[in-house]
C-alpha cells in the first residue's frame, strides 16, 4: 500500500506517548498543609539574608566631602566661582584636609559622586560609537549619525572619541597625602589607577586602532578630540597601555550610569604602609576643580569606603530583602486566620 497525502490519517501524529500527550505530569494539589509553610519558610529565609546584607552594608566604613564648591562650604569655592564665571585661574585646585583619630579599614576605594547628572539620558545614551571604540579605522573616519553634534567639527574633521557622552569626560584628578607625626612632613599616599575598568569593558569592547609606523598619534591622524577636551585621546596618558581608547577613567567613565546621582571608581589604595588600610594621622586631598556641575544643579562628592563580601554600601538590597520576606510572613498569617475561619464553618455545616 503505497502513502498517500490525502489517505485518512495522514497527518496524524505518531502514536507515542509525546506526540499523543500521554506523559506521566506531576499536578500539585496546594493546601494550607504545603502552601502556609512555604510562605514562612520563605520570609524566614528573606528576613535572615535581609539581615545579613543590611548590617554587613553598614558595617562598611565611607568618609566624603561634598567640593562642588557652593559659597561658603570651603576653599573649593573659590575655583567653582571662577569656573563659573568662565575665566578659572590656571591650574585651580583646593583641598581637603581630615584627621583620622582611628585607622581606617582596608582595602580602601576612592570614589567619585555626581548627582543630578542624568547619563541615562536617551539621546546621551546613544550619543556614541561603539564601532569607533572598538578601534575600526573605517569607524573612526566616519563616525556614526547618533554622535551628532559631536559627530565632526567645525571643519568636517572627525571626532574621536565622538558623541556627547565622551565629550562630557570626567576630567578631574586628585591626589592624596599623609601627615603621620603632628607637625611633620605630609608624603604621599600611592594611589592604584589600574584595573578600575571592567575587565570585559578594557579587553573585549574597548580597542585603540592599528598602530601606524608604531605611532598611535599617527593612527588618530585626521581626527581632532571632543570640544571639551583640551588634548587628544592618544595623549590621556603617558602610559602606552593606558591611552587612547583603552585609558581605564576613559573606559569607567563610558559605562553610563542608570540613575542620576552615581558613583565611579577613581583609584584604590592598596599599595605600601597602606596595604591594610588608611593608618590614624592627618591627610590632605588636592583636588584639581576642572568639571563644572552648578549650572544645572549638581553636586560633586569625593568618597573613601571600604568594601566587604557583598562589595560596597548598598543597604537597598538587604531592605529589599527585610520588605518581601516581611510581606511572605504577613500573607501566611493572614493565609492562616482565613484557612482556620472557613475550616470551622465547614466543619459546622458537615455536622
Amino acid at each position: 500500500m503505497t502513502w498517500s497525502a490525502t489517505a485518512p490519517g495522514a497527518h496524524q501524529p505518531d502514536n507515542t506517548a509525546f506526540t499523543q500527550q500521554r506523559l506521566p505530569a506531576w499536578q500539585p494539589l496546594l493546601s494550607a498543609s504545603i502552601t502556609l509553610p512555604l510562605f514562612f519558610c520563605v520570609g524566614l529565609a528573606f528576613i535572615g539574608l535581609g539581615l545579613g546584607l543590611y548590617y554587613s552594608s553598614n558595617g562598611i566604613k565611607e568618609l566624603e566631602y561634598d567640593y562642588t564648591g557652593n559659597p561658603g562650604t570651603g576653599n573649593c569655592s573659590v575655583c567653582a566661582l571662577a569656573l563659573q564665571s568662565r575665566a578659572p585661574r590656571p591650574n585651580c585646585s583646593c583641598d581637603w584636609c581630615f584627621s583620622l583619630p582611628e585607622p581606617f579599614p582596608g582595602p580602601v576605594y576612592l570614589y567619585y559622586e555626581l548627582s543630578n547628572f542624568y547619563q541615562n539620558n536617551r539621546r546621551y545614551g546613544v550619543s556614541r560609537d561603539d564601532a569607533q571604540l572598538s578601534g575600526l579605522p573605517s569607524a573612526l573616519r566616519h563616525p556614526v549619525n547618533e554622535c551628532a553634534p559631536y559627530q565632526r567639527s567645525a571643519a568636517g574633521l572627525p571626532i574621536a572619541p565622538c558623541g556627547a557622552i565622551a565629550n562630557s569626560l570626567f576630567n578631574k584628578s586628585f591626589s592624596l597625602r599623609h601627615q603621620r607625626q603632628p607637625g611633620g612632613p605630609y608624603v604621599d599616599v600611592p594611589l592604584d589607577r589600574s584595573g578600575i575598568a571592567w575587565w570585559t569593558d578594557y579587553h573585549v569592547k574597548f580597542r585603540n586602532p592599528p598602530l601606524v609606523n608604531g605611532s598611535l598619534a599617527l593612527a588618530f591622524q585626521g581626527t581632532v578630540p571632543p570640544p571639551n577636551w583640551h588634548r587628544p585621546v592618544y595623549e590621556l596618558s603617558s602610559d602606552p597601555n593606558n591611552t587612547g581608547f583603552i585609558n581605564q577613567d576613559f573606559v569607567v567613565w563610558m559605562r553610563t550610569a542608570a540613575l542620576p546621582t552615581f558613583r565611579k571608581l577613581y583609584a584604590r589604595i592598596r599599595q605600601g604602609n597602606y596595604s591594610a588600610g588608611l593608618p590614624r594621622g592627618a591627610y590632605c586631598v588636592r583636588i584639581a576643580y576642572n568639571y563644572p556641575v552648578r549650572a544645572f544643579g549638581g553636586h560633586k562628592r569625593l568618597i573613601f569606603s571600604s568594601i566587604s563580601w557583598m562589595g560596597g554600601k548598598n543597604p537597598f538590597l538587604g531592605i529589599t530583602y527585610l520588605v518581601v520576606g516581611s510581606l511572605c510572613i504577613v500573607t501566611g498569617f493572614v493565609m492562616l486566620v482565613v484557612y482556620i475561619r472557613y475550616q470551622d464553618q465547614d466543619d459546622d455545616d458537615d455536622q
